[in-house]
């Protein structure tokens, strides 16, 4: 499973002691506007000015922790670590892809100049165009100096399709922003169409086969063995694959690959909270809380259906059973609550883990609650007053809320994960203005995707 395969290969990075450290941009006119400094507001905020203030300290994990050659977000950073051991330069391309999209948020909000942010976005498609693909797919990691691969696992070590599937989200976003800006900016969206258009999405089809597989490997081929089936986080990869305007799937690969034959939908029960999908190795509670996220980050849910589930009512109700899972507290931790709940993969007071329901270690992860916004905003925003009032300076740090905690185990980690931090800023951000979903949306290849899959949305053009 490949959730078991991330447990084990991010529990021995963390074991061996990784450092990941952040990169500061040195001139002042680059660094991000400072309303409160790295330190938190003193004073009771608005809910409006609370929710900036969060995307605001976030963002800062995109820009000034950036990894200094390639601009792609560090995979971490530990605060601790930081003093202690060498500058990492291993860089996330799936989280990089959120990152891309928060540098979107960052000029629409002020944190950043737009010219400041044109030049970064230059730096990083630059690396991208150089470093290690593989028919096109790029790898987990990349050396932010060399471009080239860090393998995720011993047979690791070449394409990953998922991960590469949210870099191109964040790529198509930043595209659609510029296409009908200056010269400079054009320029930009057309390099990063090259881009989008040299994945070979076809090709990991493994022969022909009617299922996407997840990695290849130039030393060990598709010995991984990995297929992409449904229902996880992995949606986003079937619909980007189908939108390609030069190297699509047909329709069959989705329906029998990802959808199982049909297998994929639950018989929904009348009445309280169901999930119309049967998720991953999951019971009826649903899988950790991310599955409802990165795909959504620019696939917009409201009002997308297809055969299978209407997306929104399935995401929320997913939100509502994780919280509900934590209210109710059958395993009697302490700290858990109306105002404290949210379970997905994150750090973990073992390394790392793959929260949820049916896997509760005690730990909450503040990206669980904060990037629902969208699905349950009276219920996130509870959360987030009380993870930033209550909890405090424990919780806080340089770039916003730590990855995790467990008040059973008076355990705050002091550690960032790209592909947690992403979220946050971008659902926020979609749930107060639509703005990467408004973004994705509007791609002509996306909404000629979403059709061929038998998808409906608002936002699908006759």
């Amino acid at each position: 499973m490949r959730i078991l395969e991330r447990i084990v290969v991010l529990m021995l990075v963390v074991l061996a002691g990784v450092g990941r450290s952040a990169f500061v941009i040195g001139a002042p006119s680059l660094r991000v506007l400072s309303e409160h400094g790295c330190g938190r507001a003193t004073n009771k905020l608005s809910e409006e000015a609370l929710l900036r203030l969060v995307q605001k300290q976030t963002f800062k994990y995109f820009w000034e922790g950036a990894e200094s050659n390639s601009g792609m977000a560090l995979e971490r950073y530990h605060v601790k670590s930081e003093s202690s051991r060498g500058r990492s330069r291993v860089v996330a391309t799936g989280g990089s892809g959120f990152g891309l999209m928060a540098l979107l948020v960052g000029i629409e909000r002020g944190f950043v100049s737009r010219e400041a942010a044109v030049e970064r976005l230059y730096r990083i498609v630059g690396f991208l165009e150089r470093a290690d693909r593989f028919h096109g797919v790029w790898p987990h990691w990349l050396n932010g100096e060399t471009g080239k691969v860090v393998p995720f696992s011993s047979k690791d070590n070449g394409a990953d399709l998922v991960e590469t599937s949210y870099l191109a989200q964040g790529l198509l976003a930043v595209r659609q922003y510029f296409a009908d800006g200056s010269e400079a900016e054009k320029r930009l969206a057309g390099r990063i169409d090259r881009l989008w258009r040299e994945i070979e999405w076809d090709w990991f089809r493994k022969d022909n086969q009617n299922v996407l597989y997840w990695h290849w490997s130039p030393n060990f081929g598709w010995k991984m063995n990995h297929q992409v089936r449904g229902y996880n986080e992995c949606l986003i990869s079937y619909v980007l694959a189908a939108s390609s305007p030069t190297h699509s799937i047909p329709a069959e690969v989705y329906h029998e690959g990802w959808a199982r034959k049909g297998g994929i939908a639950r018989k929904t029960k009348s009445g309280g909270l169901c999930l119309s999908l049967k998720h991953n190795g999951s019971g009826e509670n649903g899988g950790p809380l991310f599955w409802a996220h990165y795909s959504y980050l620019g696939l917009d849910p409201r009002g997308l259906k297809d055969r299978y589930a209407d997306y929104w009512e399935h995401n929320k109700n997913h939100t509502l059973l994780n919280r509900k899972h934590c209210v109710d507290n059958p395993l009697g931790f302490k700290g858990y609550g109306e105002t404290c709940w949210g379970l997905t993969a994150s750090y973990s007071i073992r390394s790392y883990a793959a929260h949820s329901p049916d896997r509760d270690l005690g730990v909450i992860s503040p990206t669980a609650a904060l990037s629902s916004f969208p699905y349950v905003p009276e219920y996130a925003m509870q959360a987030l007053e009380h993870f930033y009032y209550d909890l405090g300076e424990r919780l806080w740090g340089p770039y916003g809320f730590f990855d995790a905690f467990s008040e059973h185990k008076n355990w705050y980690s002091q550690g960032y994960l790209a592909i947690d931090q992403g979220p946050i800023i971008i659902m926020i951000e979609n749930y107060r203005t639509g703005l990467l979903w408004n973004l994705f949306m509007t791609c002509p290849e996306v909404q000629q995707g979403l059709k061929k899959l038998g998808f409906t949305s608002p936002h699908l053009l006759d």
